[in-house]
């Protein structure tokens, strides 16, 4: 591996203090007593009692002269002969570091060199020369305010806590915008570690999704619903209609496919007697990759006995006003030029009406064959391929999708794009069934469920004559699925709902690959 010149220099660095009998990378555990956002947001110049004289410390607030323990990245240092100023990362913020030759004491090292045993020599030798942009170190101090009137910390011990031996990239800014530095997409999403560090904001898209999801569990388990697990690797690949990934297990000696859905084992569990049960996990598609799609991502799916999808439909609107309020603090979400409110309710159009609505075509009572020509000419392509539930869905993407920008759930899809959803208890040839629609995008699909055994069997076989006709999408017959709906399944409601495109809209980013800590990628070469 060849190194670059800094490399180089921060190796010998790294030797220099291993001479010097400082290990560069410590084993003891550091003590962190307080952290950057803390301490300014809680900072007082002092606390006084009723009697006029300086208090201690009594309500948890920082002032001035209380000592304090921190640790973190070293981002940037301005060294002015005996005193310097250092601008310390931790895990909430930054916080400036003042720094000054006579205060500064040694390392506590037993195995320390001589030549360290005075303020001077640390601050000469180990703090100017040989720690690094990037290093970690811990600070004990006290809190005050400089001249300036900034909140920083006077330095009286500092500690080597590990050595950085790759320089950061360097990113300037104008007006708080980026314009130059680490802003490459594929070097951002390949190297996120260095994303994370360096890039304003991209910590807190993630502290984001994690308050969603925590929400969404909070709401589901005050409703007294049950989070579970259910398996990765599946004989069938069922619960939706999408290409599996296929692997093989030696010892058994058969195919296994990486699940694409949660939907029929959950299912299971309710015939088991179990109210409600919720699964968040990864499924597994092996399909295209866009600003939308990535081969793995994260679902959550939601099954509660005894409820319908009218139901659903208005738990899904109170789950996502309490989990924009959680995020954002408001109901309202800058999504690019588009504003979203997810405060309820949100408009319910039936899906034939929307396609009428959108390109002026009536398609109910239509059979295959009619409808086929009519896609051909809305722009769906390879359409001798497709059943009617197909092409209904591919007039729809093509042409409507894009333009619901509000939450609207279509529903009362047809049977033929429904395989286990109840039919609807009043309109012949559809089922109770809808997808919420946010910005242009799908981002839950909801059924009255089928429990209906009989019918679920024929069901599957319909998508199996769509496979023969070369639908590599359709479903294929899960037999123990029907054994366990013999059994009995009370009438049910499920919903699933993508995490990460729930994800790209509450924290308003462009893409897929935003929220998604590691995105799938190329080999890099």
């Amino acid at each position: 591996m060849e190194l670059s010149e800094q490399e180089q220099v921060r190796r010998q660095s790294l030797q220099t203090m291993r001479d010097m009998g400082i290990n560069p990378y410590p084993a003891a555990e550091y003590v962190v007593t307080g952290y950057s956002a803390d301490i300014k947001a809680l900072f007082k110049d002092d606390i006084v009692a009723e009697d006029g004289t300086k208090t201690a410390d009594t309500t948890g607030e920082w002032y001035t002269g209380k000592t304090v323990s921190i640790a973190g990245r070293l981002m940037s240092r301005r060294i002015m002969g005996k005193a310097s100023f250092i601008e310390l990362q931790d895990s909430k913020g930054r916080i400036q570091v003042y720094v000054s030759r006579d205060d500064i004491q040694a390392p506590a090292d037993e195995n320390a060199n001589e030549k360290l045993t005075t303020e001077q020599q640390m601050y000469n030798v180990v703090f100017k020369k040989l720690l690094d942009i990037g290093d970690f170190i811990g600070i004990e101090g006290f809190v005050f305010r400089t001249q300036m009137g900034e909140i920083s910390v006077h330095a009286k011990k500092l500690t080597i806590l590990s050595k950085s031996l790759r320089p950061l990239p360097i990113v300037k800014y104008k007006d708080g915008v980026a314009y130059d530095g680490f802003n490459d997409p594929e070097q951002r999403y390949r190297q996120r570690y260095v994303d994370l560090v360096v890039n304003e904001g991209v910590k807190d898209t993630f502290l984001k999704r994690a308050t969603i999801l925590r929400t969404m569990r909070q709401v589901f388990d005050e409703a007294g619903y049950t989070e579970v697990e259910t398996p990765i690797l599946q004989q069938i690949a069922g619960g939706a209609s999408a290409r599996p990934f296929i692997t093989h297990h030696n010892t058994l000696d058969v195919d296994l496919y990486l699940r694409i859905a949660t939907e029929l084992y959950l299912k299971r569990l309710i015939v088991g007697g179990f109210e409600g049960v919720y699964e968040i996990g990864r499924n597994f598609r092996n399909e295209g990759m866009d600003r939308s799609h990535n081969p793995e991502f994260t679902c959550m799916e939601l099954y509660v006995q005894y409820k319908d999808y009218n139901w659903m439909m208005c738990f899904t609107e109170q789950l996502l006003e309490r989990i924009a309020i959680a995020v954002n603090g408001t109901t309202k979400v800058k999504i690019g030029d588009n504003e979203v409110d997810f405060k309820a309710p949100y408009r319910r159009l039936p899906i034939l009406e929307a396609i009428k609505e959108k390109t002026g075509y009536d398609l109910s009572g239509m059979s295959e064959d009619e409808i086929r020509p009519i896609a051909k000419q809305l722009g769906v392509e390879d359409t001798e391929k497709m059943g009617k539930g197909k092409l209904i869905d591919e007039i729809f993407g093509e042409t409507c999708e894009g333009t619901f920008i509000q939450p609207t759930f279509i529903i009362d899809y047809p049977v033929e794009m429904s395989p286990l959803t109840k039919m609807h208890r009043s309109k012949e040839g559809l089922t109770e069934r809808f997808e919420l629609m946010v910005n242009g995008k799908e981002l839950a699909n909801a059924y009255s469920e089928l429990n209906d055994p009989i019918d679920q069997y024929n069901r599957f076989v319909d998508q199996m004559n769509l496979a023969k006709k070369g639908d590599d999408e359709a479903m294929v017959i899960d037999h123990d699925f029907v054994r366990a709906l013999e059994y009995g399944m009370p009438p049910t409601s499920g919903i699933g709902i993508g995490i990460d495109r729930l994800a790209i809209l509450m924290t308003g980013q462009p893409t897929i690959q935003e929220v998604l800590l590691f995105p799938t990628m190329k080999p890099e070469v």
